[in-house]
């Protein structure tokens, strides 16, 4: 028997995948705070709830992929939030992007509750979100986490166990601090071919067609070419995410020196208005003079 599933969260990621599970046949209630985002969704045959309590108490399995920790525990504890309808029989799954602290303090909570807590966030943006391209991070009881696996199954291509309850998290932070990296190596490189003379357009020819060719850089080459950047993973998020990562590393001990001039350089984008722009918006960073 198919679970009742709640979705909270109808942005850049949760809105495709929302839909994804609505295209594969689950019965699905959803809600955002703002409703008429979530309209489109109602028109495919989800329904809408009027607060996140009511969610929770009509379905079996709540999905949560919200902007982070602060609009997690609104949506857990704020006015008419969740955590009043959860307990046994409920699973929780956080796809959001949190710090594995986080991840953990909120398991501790509500397990003791008697909620399952599926700690899952994704690897990849919206357009892998609207192929089913993702790659699901989960952790949490492993049993709990096999029952739930052909829920998630719907929204990505492969779905990893990653440990207890907060690795997942450990595992985002470990691959976005790869990505933040990488991102910002192709526009350094672009940015100092450029100031050599060098087209934009035969640097990443040159780097496509040999093995430093990958998804990511092919993903934006077009917006390196034409300087625009429409949000597919928005900078300020990569700026949010380079604080978790560099926190996490001060928590664990784990040497980060990379990490820490990832953060200094999409902090600097922030100051630079880029946070609404994809991240590799960076490249306007790096192009322009030092200062």
């Amino acid at each position: 028997m198919q679970p009742a599933i709640g979705f909270i969260g109808m942005g850049i990621m949760g809105m495709p995948m929302a839909a994804n599970l609505l295209k594969a046949g689950f019965t699905l209630k959803v809600y955002n705070r703002t409703a008429a985002k979530a309209q489109p969704l109602i028109e495919a045959g989800a329904t809408l709830a009027a607060s996140p309590r009511e969610l929770a108490q009509e379905v079996d399995l709540l999905i949560l992929m919200v902007t982070g920790p602060e609009a997690v525990q609104d949506v857990l504890w704020g006015r008419e939030g969740a955590f009043r309808e959860l307990g046994p029989g409920k699973t929780l799954i956080n796809m959001s992007t949190v710090s594995p602290r986080f991840s953990r303090e909120l398991n501790s909570v509500l397990s003791g509750a008697g909620t399952t807590f599926i700690d899952a966030p994704v690897s990849g943006s919206k357009k892998a979100a609207e192929e089913k391209a993702l790659i699901i991070l989960a952790s949490g009881p492993q049993e709990a986490v096999a029952q739930v696996t052909p829920v998630l199954a719907t929204l990505g291509k492969k779905v990893v166990y990653c440990g207890e309850a907060g690795q997942g998290s450990m595992m985002k932070m470990s691959i976005n601090l790869l990505l933040g990296l990488m991102m910002a190596g192709l526009a350094e490189a672009v940015a100092f071919g450029r100031a050599g003379g060098l087209s934009p357009e035969a640097i990443l020819e040159v780097v496509h067609a040999g093995p430093l060719s990958c998804g990511l850089f092919q993903l934006k080459t077009e917006m390196l070419l034409s300087g625009e950047f429409p949000p597919q993973f928005p900078l300020k998020h990569m700026t949010k995410d380079a604080k978790f990562i560099i926190d996490t590393a001060f928590e664990t001990g784990a040497g980060a020196p990379l990490g820490h001039l990832l953060l200094h350089l999409y902090r600097r984008g922030l100051s630079h208005g880029l946070g609404e722009e994809d991240f590799a918006a960076i490249y306007r960073v790096l192009e322009a003079p030092p200062g």
